[in-house]
């Protein structure tokens, strides 16, 4: 058996303490712990420990060690019982003492990925422009079952989902006031996607978004874009000039119409 010799609080962390026992050759550091473990094992100077003895304290530190640092984490925000486990893991905590601890969060409510997923879902659609697709799809990352993902996400009305994915559209629309209509939606599609619209969503944006576009607008991005186009073409003359021109505009989505009437109007200037 060893004997402890001395306990002294540590520097740093005054609810830590450091053991020191003589296991035969005299004193020497043998391990620390936490307050309440020292409390629970009640471990005092000239109290002898054996091995299992030893091992039980450890393990029951390494618990409190695990609990401390889960509930520090969790102080800052909610989290995911997958986010918990892999940070605990992240701090190098044995695999039992971290089942211990999550298995004790859960019991006390600290852990709670229903309540999670509800509050996330709540603050994406006050606080973001996300559609439900990238919302399922973070809280899938995170760890939460799918029943749960799928329950939270009724909050989140297809009626909802509609009106921010059109106001979406009408916003973007500005920056893409150079291209063509048709342009203009096939890369508003690709942002509403990208942002986590389904398709429904998506057709209502485009059918019902106000873009604010008249003739007038659609005859100045042919300019612009026709300007960008004869710099690249100057060279040639003729029907190959002309048929580079229409090209360019056909791909860059105006019509065919539109395109004669901007090079008719051009080559009289």
């Amino acid at each position: 058996m060893a004997t402890i010799t001395k306990i002294t609080t540590q520097k740093r962390d005054t609810g830590r303490y450091n053991i020191y026992m003589d296991f035969g050759k005299g004193e020497e550091f043998a391990f620390s712990a936490d307050e309440t473990v020292i409390i629970k094992f009640k471990l005092r100077k000239g109290m002898e420990l054996d091995e299992f003895a030893l091992a039980e304290v450890g393990y029951h530190d390494e618990i409190r060690k695990a609990y401390n640092n889960a509930i520090n984490y969790l102080s800052h925000k909610m989290r995911t019982e997958k986010e918990v486990r892999k940070h605990l893991k992240e701090k190098k905590l044995e695999e039992a003492a971290i089942n211990e601890v999550i298995h004790r969060l859960l019991e006390q409510g600290y852990l709670n990925d229903k309540e999670y997923a509800d509050a996330y879902v709540r603050t994406q659609i006050g606080t973001t422009d996300k559609g439900a697709y990238v919302v399922r799809m973070e809280l899938k990352e995170r760890g939460v079952a799918d029943p749960l993902i799928e329950e939270a996400l009724k909050q989140y009305t297809p009626e909802e989902q509609f009106e921010k994915a059109k106001a979406l559209a009408e916003k973007y629309a500005r920056k893409y006031a150079s291209e063509s209509e048709r342009i203009l939606k096939q890369k508003l599609d690709v942002m509403l996607r990208r942002k986590g619209y389904q398709t429904d969503a998506i057709q209502f944006a485009l059918n019902e978004a106000d873009f604010g576009r008249e003739e007038e607008d659609e005859l100045e991005a042919i300019r612009l874009q026709g300007e960008k186009a004869h710099r690249k073409h100057a060279k040639l003359t003729g029907y190959a000039y002309e048929r580079k021109m229409k090209e360019t505009l056909f791909r860059k989505g105006f019509p065919i119409e539109l395109i004669e009437r901007y090079l008719e109007a051009r080559g009289e200037e």
